[in-house]
């Protein structure tokens, strides 16, 4: 038995401590949209191939530029023009794009001459200008709003920018922006999303931390009531916690967005295998029994259990390995560490260190033993005498929430996976309200072996296509080929609004595309690849769902089927918008298939712990009915299932089930005791019980913290999880002992 070694012991963990304090310090943090991409989808692997014949979609940096009640003011117009040379200066932009450094071609006499879109210092020429700018579809939604009551102005970044690039940047642009002092501004893109959402991310884990460890100490302080007793508890779940979160920066692990929940998981997990151990080693002490031999007794009866239970703990975040998602699978396997590490802390360390105490000095004597008592009385005669009642709303339940299941959607958005009230989230919604949106959509273009991509049938059928994605109402902003040749002819025709159109015969498109080649333009390199067999149609969507946006996608598709001359080119539509909404379909997919794993293995735990079928199943129905009930909330209050979400169900599965472990690890003993079923059954009500009850009080408030983050998938995980959890504790006080009494011999 290694309590001969406990000063050992705890001065090793003492040292690893230290050794974890330094390593928080290296702790690293990191959002990319790359991160929620499906591993191994088709889809991604052509996005991919897309991006090295052109450039990725998200490398642009939109600032727009509030000025009530109109943007064409002398003043505002030249503090804009300035601010926009500036924002040419800024880290890691390489281009610069607005209304007030735009100049269009007019053909004279004497060839072609370039004027301003907004005349800056004549203001005598603003009313025209604005009717000449808010009629053409290039710029509204795009560089000016439908209003004009803001400007855009629209900077390219580095390819892939990182975070610290993008902290670079941000910083600058906040800076910048301070200084011109605007009425509002509002940024997009991906470079503000990264700084924003890691900032984010660590606000969150603080804030988890702290709200989750006030609620535990609490509920420590009314269990223990001793200072020893509360100390040993708060500091071993601390303790697990330190050294998971050194653990991961020892391996230099990225915390993503779905890290926040590290703090809440270590500490929940932590507490339940603490107030077993707390429960069983006070409960031999009770028995006269020395304090060593006490410890001994309860690593051999509790031991076990609480292996199993941080065992199926671990495997149901093991389970999360299913998902295509590389954020869910990192999530899984670090926390199947982390429970197996705050395991290991107790078994170890608090065992330690608690047995060089006996009773009174880390617990207060309850006067309430008796209340307890026929509390739990009055639940084993419910299930002894009232089983009939149980089995039947147990089932009448579970056709409830096959209804609920099957009102399930997963048409989720990126505003509802924004954190509420931050400036980030009001701003995607500004560009969702006044410009094209955020989501990129790609359609990649394939150029017919005969042609090239600036021949006259080519052009005609991207114009056809272009013009079929504008009329769907949510995609405001599009740029092909045809968009240049629609310009020409435009300015052919003395800039009349009437004339933005493609030429209408090869000859037109002829001299359009001779007056291109000679103008030059920067656009046309990045819409076509070097070897002119491929194009692209660039175009933004707004955020309608990933489930509205895959059936738009299905009705374009059909319609470039049978209205697409397929002998000239071929599309498929691409993109990091659509490469994210692919999540929807994989998410109940993964999902499925790692509860599947979990309840396989678990089912084997059981079946080796019993040595019996019919306990499996007895042990499973009353921790799969709060799955079933966690499943059906998202469909009766419309919560959509994405990926955040969808690790919901791992955590409860893997944390609902150690209650049973406990349970029926202790009615085993009983068994072997010699005692009757029944008689097994009340006094395990007595043993574990009152643990059971506290531990899920504390898993309880512990998730229900979460309800305080700003962060919608956050809040929803931790809601849930709270009610599923209690849930599960009904269950295995009033529906696992009825069963074993019903359906065991």
């Amino acid at each position: 038995m290694f309590l001969k070694y406990r000063q050992a012991i705890i001065a090793t963990f003492i040292l690893l401590a230290l050794a974890s304090g330094y390593y928080v310090t290296k702790l690293k943090f990191s959002f990319q949209f790359e991160q929620f991409f499906p591993v191994g989808d088709p889809d991604l692997e052509f996005y991919q191939k897309f991006t090295k014949d052109f450039e990725s979609d998200d490398n642009f940096l939109l600032i727009a530029v509030e000025n009530n009640p109109t943007v064409f003011d002398s003043v505002f117009l030249n503090k804009f023009h300035e601010f926009g040379l500036e924002v040419r200066n800024l880290p890691h932009i390489k281009k610069v794009q607005s209304l007030t450094q735009l100049k269009y071609p007019v053909k004279t006499p004497f060839g072609f001459s370039a004027i301003p879109f907004i005349h800056i210092d004549e203001p005598d020429k603003y009313e025209t200008d604005k009717q000449n700018i808010l009629s053409d579809e290039r710029f509204v939604y795009n560089l000016i709003d439908s209003t004009g009551t803001s400007l855009v102005i629209a900077a390219k970044t580095i390819e892939n920018i990182g975070l610290d690039d993008s902290r670079a940047l941000t910083q600058a642009l906040d800076k910048l922006i301070n200084k011109y002092n605007f009425e509002a501004s509002h940024v997009l893109g991906r470079a503000n999303f990264q700084t924003a959402l890691v900032d984010f991310q660590k606000r969150e884990m603080l804030l988890a931390f702290l709200s989750s460890i006030i609620l535990v100490s609490i509920f420590m302080v009314l269990i223990y009531r001793k200072p020893i007793g509360i100390i040993i508890s708060l500091g071993s779940i601390a303790l697990g916690l330190l050294l998971f979160m050194g653990f991961l920066g020892f391996i230099g692990a990225e915390l993503n967005a779905i890290s926040a929940l590290f703090p809440v998981v270590m500490l929940i997990v932590g507490s339940s295998d603490v107030i077993h151990i707390f429960s069983k080693y006070v409960d031999e002490l009770n028995k006269g029994k020395d304090k060593l031999m006490s410890m001994k007794v309860t690593i051999k009866e509790i031991g076990m259990a609480t292996f199993l239970t941080s065992a199926t703990t671990a495997v149901g975040f093991g389970s999360l390995l299913s998902s295509k998602l590389m954020t869910i699978q990192d999530f899984g396997i670090y926390a199947a560490i982390g429970v197996l590490i705050a395991y290991l802390t107790v078994l170890f360390f608090t065992t330690s260190v608690l047995s060089l105490f006996d009773k009174n000095q880390i617990i207060s004597e309850s006067k309430h033993v008796s209340n307890w008592t026929k509390f739990l009385d009055s639940i084993y005669f419910m299930n002894l005498n009232r089983y009939r009642t149980l089995f039947t709303v147990s089932l009448v339940l579970s056709a409830l929430f096959v209804y609920g299941i099957s009102k399930i959607s997963t048409n989720y958005n990126i505003e509802d996976n924004l954190p509420r009230g931050e400036k980030v989230t009001e701003d995607f919604k500004f560009y969702e309200k006044h410009y094209a949106g955020f989501r990129p959509l790609e359609f990649a273009i394939f150029v017919n072996d005969s042609l090239e991509t600036g021949d006259y049938k080519v052009v005609k059928e991207i114009d056809k296509l272009e013009q079929k994605i504008k009329s769907t109402g949510v995609i405001k902003s599009t740029i092909s080929l045809a968009t240049f040749y629609r310009s020409i002819n435009r300015m052919n025709n003395a800039n009349m609004d009437s004339a933005y159109l493609f030429p209408q015969t090869e000859e037109e498109f002829e001299v359009s595309k001779r007056m291109l080649d000679r103008l030059g333009n920067d656009e046309t390199n990045i819409l076509i690849s070097q070897d002119n067999k491929k194009t692209r149609i660039s175009s933004r969507i707004t955020d309608i769902g990933a489930e509205n946006i895959k059936k738009l996608g299905v009705n374009l598709d059909n319609w470039v089927s049978n209205n697409i001359d397929s002998s000239i080119i071929t599309v498929k539509r691409t993109g990091t918008g659509l490469i994210l909404d692919k999540n929807s379909e994989y998410v109940t997919n993964s999902l499925l298939k790692g509860l599947g794993f979990s309840i396989v293995i678990i089912s084997l735990m059981m079946g080796f712990l019993f040595r019996s079928f019919r306990m499996v199943i007895i042990a499973l129905i009353p921790n799969l009915l709060p799955l079933l009930f966690a499943a059906a909330m998202l469909g009766f209050f419309n919560i959509e299932l994405e990926a955040g979400v969808s690790i919901m169900f791992a955590i409860v599965f893997g944390i609902a089930v150690d209650d049973s472990i406990h349970f029926l690890g202790r009615y085993r003993l009983c068994l072997n005791e010699g005692l009757s079923k029944e008689a097994s059954i009340q006094k395990t009500l007595h043993d574990t019980g009152k643990a059971i009850i506290f531990t899920t009080i504390i898993l309880f408030f512990g998730f229900f913290s979460m309800i305080f983050s700003v962060n919608p998938p956050t809040f929803t995980v931790g809601l849930l999880i709270s009610i599923t959890l209690a849930g599960a504790l009904i269950c295995d006080l009033y529906l696992l002992p009825a069963l074993i009494l019903r359906f065991t011999k």
